[in-house]
Formats: C-alpha cells, structure tokens, sequence
C-alpha cells in the first residue's frame, strides 16, 4: 500500500506501476509489441518476400507447409509475406487515422468548450450533423466518393471519427475550465490560448488516450472491412481485408487463403482493445 501511495504521485511511474500489475494489459503489449516489429522487420521476416507480388500459377492453392507457411494464394503467391508485409498497411492506416481525427476532434472540441457561445453551438451542431449518420454508411460515402485506394480510407475515417474526441474534449473543458485553478489564472490574465493549451489540455489527455487506443483496433476492423468491400485496398496490395475479400470463395476448399489475414486482424484488434481497457482502469482509479 505504500508503495502504490507513493508511486501514485508521479502520474507516468504509476502508470507503469499499474500496467505492470494487470495481466491483461502486458498481454495486449506484448501482441502489439509483436505486430510493431512484424512491420518494422517485414522484408527480413517475410519467409518469400520476392513472392509478395509475383504471380506464380503453377504454385497456387499450394497448403500450408514448411515452404510456405500459410500456403498459397489463387495466384501463388505466399500468404505469409502478403500478411507480413499488410502489417505495415494496417499500422499505418491505425496511426493516421487516429491521429488526424483526434487532431481534428480535439482542437473543435477545446475551442467549442472554452470559447462557447455561437461558434462553440455551431460546431456542435456541425457534430451532430455527423453523428446523424452511421459512422460506417459515412466512411462508406466519403470513400465512394474520394475513390478507391487506401489513403483515401484513412481519409474518410478520420473525418467518420473526429466527432467522437470532439464531443469527449468538449464535455472534458466545460468541466474543468470552471475549476479554480482556472478562474486564477484567469485574473492574472494568463491568455486564452495559454490557457487552453497549458492548463486545460493537458487535464484531457486521459481520456484522449483511452479513446485514441481503442480506436487503433477499430480503424483496422473498418479499413479492412472497406477492404472487403472493394472500395478500400485494391490489388495487388496485401491488405488484410482485401485478402479476406479474395480469399473467401476458396474457403469451402483452400481455407487458408482466408483464415490466416483474419486472425491477423483478431490478433491486432486485441492487443489494442486489452491495452486500452488497462489504460481506462488506470485513468479511472488516479
């Protein structure tokens, strides 16, 4: 108990103190962890990196084996370099996606909750605007739209998602900007923007990073549902949910062509959703 006192004055020492005792939270970690250095390594990692690409019929369809280890595609290509190398399409479409929403989010949310008044309702109602529409059928017409590749996806969602921190930032400031350290610096006439960015931002952090992480999991689910769709990733890039999309009018027969990039996606939608559990609890009890 004394430990856990003393440790819980300095906010970063306690949430490593707190991370380390939940089991959970390691375990999410260490997926992560895993999906990181898959991307970060691919070309090394890949067992037939030449094979990303390249078509080879007369080794489609080939099963699972030493050689290839999740087999082979319709068209021959390996099924584990695609997965490996979509690792870092996945990555990458997790951490744009998130940060411009909650760049976007979070600067609406801060200036409506602050300033209030006509432009704080107007962006509110600009909010409501969007969350009136289901964030898929938005993502989806946005997508339909921009037209069909992956930079346009992480486009869509991030003007899907942006409304979400911005209604979470919003509430946090009309809470905090009536608190008393506020309204102190306040009568020394600190700035508005000062104010905004030094004293009630940082006091919104938490709740950011909770929604930030779970939302990590949730942009690859959608991108790759996207995918599916044949809006989002086209061939002959080895996006996860396109993978799916191709592979599963084989699954009867050549299950793997399928499978494999769907536990992908259940691997790193886990990590995240068990970290950003952790974080939650973390940010509750502090």
């Amino acid at each position: 108990m004394a430990v856990s006192t003393f440790v819980k004055s300095d906010p970063i020492k306690y949430a490593i103190y707190s991370i380390k005792r939940s089991p959970l939270a390691l375990i999410g970690i260490g997926m992560i962890l895993t999906v990181l250095i898959t991307a970060a390594f691919a070309p090394w990692i890949a067992p037939h990196p030449d094979q990303v690409y390249k078509v080879n019929v007369k080794a489609k369809l080939q099963p699972p084996s030493a050689e290839h280890w999740f087999g082979t595609d319709d068209l021959g290509r390996d099924v584990a370099s695609r997965m490996i190398f979509g690792t870092r399409i996945s990555v990458q479409i997790a951490l744009i996606v998130v940060l411009l929403a909650t760049s976007i989010g979070t600067i609406l949310g801060l200036i409506s909750g602050y300033y209030g008044g006509f432009l704080g309702n107007s962006i509110m109602r600009i909010t409501d605007a969007f969350l009136a529409f289901p964030p898929l059928i938005l993502a989806l017409s946005i997508q339909a739209a921009l037209g069909k590749s992956v930079t346009n996806t992480m486009i869509a969602l991030a003007l899907v998602w942006w409304t979400w921190y911005a209604r979470l930032v919003r509430g946090q400031v009309l809470s905090i900007k009536e608190e008393l350290y506020i309204e102190a610096a306040r009568m020394i006439g600190i700035s508005k923007i000062r104010m905004m960015l030094r004293h009630i931002l940082p006091n919104c952090t938490g709740p950011i990073i909770v929604q930030a992480t779970l939302q990590m999991g949730y942009a690859v689910i959608t991108a790759a549902g996207l995918g599916f769709l044949g809006i989002g990733a086209q061939e002959p890039l080895p996006e996860w949910g396109l993978m799916i999309a191709k592979g599963r009018i084989f699954i009867p027969k050549w299950w793997w062509i399928a499978t494999f990039p769907g536990f992908a996606i259940f691997w790193f939608v886990l990590g995240f959703c068990l970290l950003g559990d952790a974080i939650r609890d973390i940010y509750e009890r502090s």
